[in-house]
């Protein structure tokens, strides 16, 4: 074989190698990434970048360090009926009932139009408030209708359900009710409403695919490392709160349809949403860091870029405009007496 014949040999096969590495390529950028397989007997360690303080500027290692400490102890959420939010009405009784007796005729549903309402009454044995129980004593009671949820305010005609339910009930226990004037309930509401209205805040961010699509498994397995589980919607998964019964402190949606393919494993997912809503997590919990780090690290971790609602990318000076604004937000919150995280606060805002 002559040199010429050699060359143009030597020359074909690097094309060839070439075409075919460069359509290997294509199909990796193209196609779903998903989970890493598992291995009962030797787990193996996932490749993706692993979380680590020195990845991040001092600031934001010294935010990351509470959010991701060990949950603290569970607690018992606070009573439920407030004045802050609450139209609440005076049942006086003369004499004492039984939980058994009471909780016989307690109203069918504790709602009024959009808004709930409660019946409390005051133990004898340990002097609080509580919902009726059997078992127990109680020697008062008292009503109360939420003043203003995120669907509006109480407006006239919940207010009058709401009497028309609670004096049923006074009659059956032979109690006298002490109803406030729907007027000056319905102006509280009102106001109650704008305030929360002008306070409320979610905030979420989008982390988008640099590459290849993901897999449903895929973002499943990455978000486990961060302490996400399945959340009881369909294509969402929740950071769970340190309260039991507290709602999550974070949630990572995608496309529902998704997670209902008939092999999720293949759906593609190109965008997640990463969100926190502010009223509903104490800020000593620190959902905004813990917000500020899930972001960062799901995005080393499955190569995505962290952008806003609009598609612009969010730096640390963002983040750090939004954590200045968040804080004169819970310092408005706690002013009024709703600090974010508190039972009352949770209740306004949902």
């Amino acid at each position: 074989m002559g040199s010429l014949q050699l060359a143009l040999l030597v020359l074909g096969v690097l094309v060839v190698a070439a075409v075919v590495a460069h359509g290997a390529w294509q199909a990796r950028r193209a196609g779903v990434r998903r989970a890493s397989p598992r291995r009962e007997a030797a787990p193996q360690r996932f490749e993706e970048p692993v979380l680590r303080f020195e990845d991040f500027e001092p600031p934001l290692a010294d935010a990351l360090e509470p959010a991701l400490a060990p949950a603290p102890a569970r607690r018992p959420l606070g009573p439920r009926l407030d004045p802050l939010i609450d139209a609440i009405v005076p049942l006086v009784v003369e004499l004492r009932f039984t939980g058994e007796s009471v909780m016989n005729h307690l109203p069918a549903t504790r709602r009024a139009g959009s808004k709930p309402f409660f019946i409390e009454g005051l133990n004898d044995a340990t002097s609080e408030w509580e919902p009726p129980q059997a078992g127990q004593t109680y020697r008062e009671f008292q009503a109360g209708v939420q003043l203003a949820n995120r669907t509006g305010a109480l407006n006239e005609i919940e207010y009058s359900e709401f009497v028309q339910k609670v004096q049923a009930f006074a009659d059956a226990i032979g109690a006298t009710a002490e109803f406030p004037d729907m007027l000056d309930v319905v102006a509280r509401a009102r106001e109650l409403d704008q305030f929360a209205s002008q306070h409320d805040a979610q905030l979420a961010c989008r982390l988008v695919a640099r590459g290849a699509a993901w897999s449903v498994a895929y973002i499943q397995q990455h978000a486990a490392r961060h302490g996400f589980v399945s959340g009881a919607v369909p294509g969402r998964l929740v950071l769970p709160g340190s309260q039991e019964g507290a709602p999550a402190m974070l949630t990572l949606q995608f496309d529902a349809q998704a997670a209902f393919a008939e092999d999720p494993s293949r759906a593609a997912v190109r965008d997640v949403s990463l969100a926190f809503d502010v009223p509903q997590t104490s800020a000593g919990e620190a959902p905004f860091q813990a917000w500020q780090a899930s972001a960062q690290a799901l995005a080393l971790g499955m190569e995505a870029a962290v952008v806003d609602d609009a598609g612009q990318p969010l730096s640390p000076q963002a983040f750090a405009a939004i954590g200045r604004e968040l804080e004169q937000l819970y310092a408005t919150l706690e002013a009024r007496g709703l600090p974010a995280g508190s039972a009352a606060a949770r209740r306004l805002f949902s």
